[in-house]
């Protein structure tokens, strides 16, 4: 055994370095639009991996000016000086010659639009697809609010590699976590979205050392067990039914909350229709016998509408056109009697 002493902090800088350079050998293409997918790159940039261009979605027009607005991802790849591609056509084979050019071994898609073949077979390495879900359930556009709709206890995301049907490759690596009783689409949102970049960072860090272990998802489907999907969501299905149990409705609040938005037309005693967007509820149970639709309000604190078990009691909304607001500035708004 050699009597040499230690030099302090020399084999963990020489590793470090070393880890960097096998990071910057990896070519990374990352794909992604939204919010929910910066996370992702964020963690990838800033675990120095060689993010050699990211590929997002043409810039829309956004607003009540209809002014042209960046993606979320497109903005971040900006500011750190990332290359962007933004093909209007996954086929075209100009951007398809582009992407070969760059000579990426791995391609990540995170919300980001349905890839042809040719696309998602290019890299050597494969191309994996970040999930806010536990694949195979709720494969689909919106599985965030439909977990939440549905009223499940449990969520989580899930990595995979891409094949032809959408959602249904073979799983790298699932994560798990609960889902709170009163949470909102958008609060299990910005914590699925941190899960997902640590869960990102794993499935890459896996695939650079060669030790994935992929499970088929039908290996995960229990006998007699549902597949419950997440299509996407359109204005009608935001439109509260409250001939519904109360449970149904709050899970349908929550799970559109904030965005898209769950919504009720209202008569008023002057025959005007009001249109509210709720954003906030609970569910009060109460011995009232009232029908379903019935508004119960002292226009001061309190703003229920019964459904068909119990009242759904409303936090914050938002009227057609105004901003939105809480209960109490609601009602401090609103001229006694002319609703209920």
């Amino acid at each position: 055994m050699s009597t040499r002493p230690e030099r302090p902090g020399i084999f963990f800088t020489f590793r470090f370095s070393f880890n960097r350079i096998i990071v910057q050998d990896l070519r990374i293409i990352f794909m992604g639009t939204p919010e929910f997918a910066v996370a992702s790159l964020d963690a990838l940039v800033k675990s120095n991996y060689n993010v050699c261009a990211v590929v997002s979605a043409p810039d829309r027009p956004a607003g009540r000016g209809r002014k042209m607005k960046a993606s979320a991802v497109k903005e971040y790849a900006l500011q750190h000086g990332l290359r962007v591609l933004q093909p209007e056509n996954l086929k075209d084979a100009g951007f398809q010659d582009e992407l070969r050019a760059l000579k990426a071994k791995l391609f990540i898609v995170v919300a980001f639009r349905m890839l042809p073949e040719a696309v998602w077979s290019m890299p050597e390495l494969g191309t994996f697809n970040l999930h806010a879900s536990l694949l195979p359930q709720y494969r689909g556009a919106a599985p965030i609010n439909h977990a939440i709709i549905n009223g499940e206890q449990k969520g989580g995301v899930s990595t995979f590699f891409l094949r032809h049907e959408i959602d249904t490759g073979n799983i790298i690596f699932r994560e798990e976590t609960r889902i709170g009783p009163d949470e909102t689409a958008g609060e299990y949102h910005d914590r699925l979205m941190m899960m997902g970049a640590m869960l990102t960072i794993k499935t890459v860090r896996a695939i650079e050392e060669d030790r994935v272990h992929i499970v088929s998802q039908e290996e995960l489907i229990s006998k007699g067990e549902k597949l419950k999907t997440a299509p996407k969501i359109y204005k009608e299905d935001c439109r509260i039914d409250w001939n519904k149990n109360a449970a149904e409705v709050h899970n349908l609040i929550r799970g559109l909350s904030p965005y898209p938005g769950a919504f009720t037309e209202l008569n008023t005693s002057t025959d005007n229709l009001l249109l509210l967007k709720i954003y906030r509820a609970e569910i009060k149970h109460c011995d009232c016998t009232s029908s379903p639709g019935t508004i119960m309000t002292d226009y001061k604190n309190y703003f229920n509408i019964c459904c068909k078990d119990a009242c759904i009691s409303i936090h914050e909304l938002q009227q057609a056109g105004k901003k939105r607001l809480k209960i109490k500035e609601f009602l401090a708004g609103l001229i006694p009697n002319t609703l209920g």
